[in-house]
């Protein structure tokens, strides 16, 4: 069975991402045991609300080094909105520097009328790397659920996994890149293309 270290550093919605780990046969742990972290056969780092408070709380809880470590050794990482969001080096959220693991910047949606933000709901995904093992089983331009007001922007077009349109903008809604797949929906709340999701990465976890 994979063991699935979830990072706990209180701003992520936890239990539901184990629960539907959980259901695809996964063994999970909420965790911020830095022996945990590199025991586990896989990373997950979930995460809701804002980039300063989430990076002044991983650095606070010691995580920083485990993860960079954990990414390091290879082993399946997955990172969940926020948790996206904290690879990249900074954020217009914020000051404060991230993770710098993805070179790029997370930014804010461009005004723009009759757009709403935060870009809320369901939208449908558009595959850059359509044979990702992410999205298997999940038909073509699926619909995931989103709760954010900024995305990513990579420096490195080619890490884009899918996009997603709102309004007139079409920006970053997953990367993919070695053994890191991170993704800017909610699986946890975006129904059997979700679950579908999580089932993909606790079977890349178990290759």
């Amino acid at each position: 069975m994979a063991k699935i270290a979830v990072i706990d550093y209180d701003m992520g919605n936890l239990h539901s991402a184990c629960k539907g780990l959980k259901s695809a046969g996964a063994e999970t742990e909420i965790t911020r045991d830095p022996g945990v972290i590199a025991a586990a056969d896989g990373i997950v780092l979930p995460g809701v609300g804002a980039f300063d408070p989430a990076v002044q709380a991983l650095r606070a809880c010691g995580l920083e080094g485990p993860i960079r470590g954990a990414i390091a050794s290879g082993k399946p990482f997955l990172g969940i909105c926020l948790g996206l969001h904290l690879l990249f080096e900074g954020s217009e959220e914020g000051q404060e520097p991230g993770l710098g693991i993805i070179p790029g910047r997370v930014r804010r949606f461009a005004s723009e009328p009759g757009l709403t933000i935060p870009h809320m709901g369901w939208n449908q995904l558009e595959f850059a790397q359509r044979e990702h093992w992410a999205w298997g089983g999940l038909g073509d331009a699926p619909y995931v659920y989103f709760v954010h007001s900024y995305f990513v922007d990579p420096v490195d077009r080619g890490v884009r996994a899918a996009m997603v349109s709102h309004g007139s903008q079409q920006v970053t809604a997953a990367i993919a890149t070695e053994n890191i797949t991170a993704v800017q929906f909610h699986p946890e709340k975006s129904s059997q293309a979700g679950l579908r999701l999580l089932a993909n990465f606790v079977k890349q976890v178990g290759c």
